[in-house]
């Protein structure tokens, strides 16, 4: 959510999005993905097709429709959240399983536009599931799972064949390497409550520079 407004103020989203799904895909490739005990199959299975449906959306208007009414949609995507966040109080509301509809589509549909939904399927996660285990387990696996999803897909229409897509990419494979191994130093130095407050007014600027130059 962070990365991508980023980007997209310098070029065509299509291109933004498709170069911040292949810097995921690095992550995972160099971190690696560690699924720990606990992952919870049965609701990551009653999020998929929800989350597939929603995928053949975002894709759709990400190929199709114009492209300043989508990065308004992002801009007041990433305010809201960001709004929700700083406002919320206590842990996360306890969400009935018919919840994974709504969110799965919604989700599905941001993942493939924006490559954004991981937090809303973390915010699924954190209303179904209380063991902290289950929870890490769950959300890295619907990072995987979307991130391979969104390869195949922008493969298929085209999406991967963007002029200059993977010498941009290898280019900045190592700032993403550095960062996250100086996020890594940081973890344990800095108090996450003033990480998380960090991280939601750079979503809130985020925000705001997408509207302003879509607007």
């Amino acid at each position: 959510m962070i990365a991508l407004p980023l980007p997209a103020l310098f070029f065509p989203l299509k291109f933004a999005v498709s170069l911040l799904m292949l810097l995921d895909l690095a992550v995972l490739a160099l971190f690696g993905l560690r699924l720990r005990r606990g992952l919870r199959v049965d609701e990551i299975g009653w999020l998929m097709p929800f989350m597939l449906a929603g995928m053949a959306v975002g894709l759709t208007l990400l190929v199709k429709a114009p492209e300043r009414p989508l990065l308004v949609t992002l801009g007041v995507f990433l305010l809201c959240y960001a709004g929700w966040g700083l406002l919320r109080r206590g842990g996360p509301p306890k969400l009935a399983r018919a919840w994974c509809a709504p969110i799965g589509f919604v989700g599905g549909t941001f993942s493939a536009l924006f490559g954004t939904g991981g937090v809303l399927f973390a915010v699924y996660n954190a209303g179904r599931l209380r063991d902290a285990g289950e929870l890490r387990a769950n959300n890295a696996a619907m990072i995987l799972l979307s991130s391979m999803l969104r390869l195949v897909l922008f493969g298929a229409v085209g999406l991967l064949a963007q002029d200059g897509l993977f010498p941009t990419a290898f280019a900045l494979a190592p700032a993403l390497a550095l960062g996250f191994w100086l996020g890594g130093r940081l973890s344990a130095r800095v108090p996450a409550a003033v990480v998380v407050k960090a991280v939601y007014a750079l979503l809130v600027i985020a925000g705001l520079m997408l509207l302003a130059r879509s607007l």
